[in-house]
């Protein structure tokens, strides 16, 4: 048996239509629908904007983070390379402080010096004025004393003389006294002898000859005395005081003779030189017990 479906007729649908929703209703939903739909659409649409552009900017970031870690790595080696340089100024400070210190300590030093080497200078040239001064005096006092020197000479030359001698030879020049006799020895013409003779029993040496003493008159200023040498006595009488007695001796030169010369006559004695020649040899002395004097008398005037 079949069956067959019931299907509404034409007025029965018209009849639940009449009877059911009313269409203006059915259109809202449709219009609401379709609405969602459209929001729907534009909401996928909006959201795959949105994705894009968000991973647009993901990538952005991604970007901008690499840019920024490079930011920072170069940061940081900038940073690392202002630390390294700070520390190198600051090395090169401390190092110029000390060289400051240094150069300071030796320009200090190097004052320190110039005033010591200043103040030895200024000593050492107070000391070369006081030495100079000091010379200067005695270079003075020394001209001086070779100017009293030279006029003590010259006054000398003018005591200092020739004179005729006994035998009638020019003497050599003839002393006054002990200080004229200290002159002729500084000039070294001839030999010296000093002598004080007394009077006395035998005779008594007076280089290379003897002397012996027989009268003195101090009133007078007149002697007498014997002259031993060469194995004979030779009397000298009645002499005065500043003459030159003569004698000549073996081997010795006529126009060289010797001389003796009193230049004081005292109480019993006399004081004077004998002057020898210099090429003349130093003849033997006589012996103390002398022959008996020959008498040489000096012929009146």
């Amino acid at each position: 048996m079949s069956t067959t479906p019931n299907v509404p007729s034409a007025q029965e649908s018209e009849r639940y239509e009449n009877a059911g929703t009313p269409r203006w209703i059915i259109a809202v939903l449709v219009l609401l629908i379709l609405a969602l739909v459209v929001v729907g659409y534009v909401s996928i649409a909006g959201q795959g904007k949105l994705e894009s552009g968000l991973a647009k900017l993901m990538d952005q970031n991604k970007v901008l983070t690499a840019q920024l870690d490079q930011a920072n790595a170069r940061v940081a080696e900038l940073k690392g390379h202002v630390e390294v340089a700070e520390q190198k100024i600051g090395m090169t400070e401390a190092e110029l402080a000390q060289a400051k210190s240094r150069a300071e300590a030796i320009r200090k030093e190097q004052v320190a010096s110039d005033q010591r080497l200043t103040a030895q200078l200024t000593q050492q040239k107070q000391e070369s004025e006081q030495q100079i001064g000091a010379v200067a005096t005695e270079v003075g006092g020394a001209k001086k004393d070779i100017a009293d020197t030279r006029t003590d000479l010259e006054a000398t030359k003018t005591k200092l003389e020739r004179v005729m001698g006994d035998m009638g030879v020019m003497s050599g020049l003839v002393a006054r006294n002990r200080d004229d006799l200290e002159e002729l020895r500084r000039r070294g013409e001839r030999n010296y002898f000093e002598f004080t003779l007394g009077k006395s029993k035998g005779p008594e040496r007076v280089g290379p000859i003897q002397l012996k003493l027989a009268k003195a008159e101090p009133s007078k200023q007149r002697y007498t005395l014997t002259v031993f040498a060469d194995d004979r006595s030779i009397e000298k009488k009645d002499k005065t005081a500043g003459e030159p007695v003569q004698f000549l001796l073996k081997g010795g030169l006529r126009s060289a003779p010797y001389e003796i010369v009193v230049f004081e006559v005292g109480k019993d004695k006399v004081s004077g030189y004998l002057s020898t020649p210099k090429e003349s040899a130093a003849p033997p002395a006589a012996p103390a017990a002398a022959p008996a004097p020959a008498t040489e008398t000096k012929p009146q005037s």
